[in-house]
């Protein structure tokens, strides 16, 4: 059997109908209808069993379906393999990513990504804050999600991959533990745990501001190189510390109470990667993981 008859064969007996077939072919009616007479004669039987209402496979038609079926599903994803190959899909991606919630979807999406493009591979490694952009300058990862804002003229900012709220990590003896949410104004009565490291200044300014939207000044507190760091510092009492909300199923831990903000802006996660590393691999992942957001 060669391939076009194989094809027209096996559409007909999934669509059991000859203008459906002829549509999802691209080919004329006439010809389908020609293909499949040409390999009845060929086989010696009839296939299908037509009618002026109905189309429907005939016993030796099922069986045949039944039999070709695995050999060409084995043929289009080789095919597709080597397609997603030759466009350069295939093969590991490095993704980074600098928090828990993040990784559950990096981990959701590569499932998919492995699926969608056989013979690919996705490794996952996490980010700290301390060096946001070390990983994926040096080559470590070729695609990273990342809070925003992202300001490097040596790196693209990628599609925003979600949003949530911000809270602040309080110690729970701290009089805005009792608070029902806090705003940005009660930073300033209170002394700011932060990251530092190799952070872009910009970057430490808007998670970490250095005074309120009225202008009061935001005292500075002890800082951490490390997250686990940071949260031992607000538990034991050396101050406070803003946060992704929806984190705190991952970090919650005794000593310390997470307190909503209500006037905050949220905390963006998006893509980024070398503004010379755009490959069809990264696209392709970036193309696939918001719809798994």
């Amino acid at each position: 059997m060669e391939r076009h008859e194989i094809e027209a064969f096996l559409t007909l007996a999934e669509e059991l109908h000859f203008r459906r077939t002829s549509e999802r072919l691209g080919l004329a009616q006439g010809r389908v209808s020609q293909t499949i007479k040409k390999l009845e004669r060929r086989i010696g039987v009839p296939l299908f069993e037509r009618t002026s209402r109905r189309v429907a496979l005939t016993a030796i038609g099922e069986q045949l379906r039944d039999d070709l079926l695995p050999a060409h599903r084995q043929i289009q994803r080789a095919v597709a393999r080597a397609t997603e190959t030759g466009r350069g899909i295939g093969g590991t991606l490095r993704v980074g990513y600098s928090g828990p919630m993040i990784a559950e979807t990096i981990l959701k999406a590569a499932e998919r990504f492995r699926a969608r493009y056989p013979g690919s591979d996705v490794q996952i490694q996490e980010v700290q804050l301390c060096d946001p952009f070390g990983p994926i300058r040096s080559g470590r990862v070729h695609v990273q999600i990342t809070e925003r804002p992202v300001t490097e003229p040596d790196l693209t900012v990628g599609p925003l991959v979600l949003a949530a709220p911000r809270a602040l990590m309080v110690p729970d003896h701290h009089p805005l533990a009792r608070r029902a949410s806090v705003s940005l104004e009660d930073l300033a009565g209170a002394s700011l745990v932060t990251i530092t490291g190799s952070v872009a200044p910009y970057w430490l300014d808007h998670h970490y501001p250095r005074s309120t939207p009225a202008g009061r000044t935001i005292p500075r507190g002890p800082t951490a190189m490390y997250w686990p760091e940071l949260l031992t510092l607000v538990a034991a009492g050396g101050g406070v510390s803003p946060a992704c909300a929806t984190v705190e199923r991952y970090y919650a831990r005794p000593g310390i109470t997470w307190v909503p903000f209500h006037d905050a802006p949220p905390v963006e996660f998006g893509f980024l990667w070398p503004a010379s590393g755009e490959t069809a691999r990264v696209r392709a992942f970036v193309e696939l993981c918001p719809t798994v957001a």
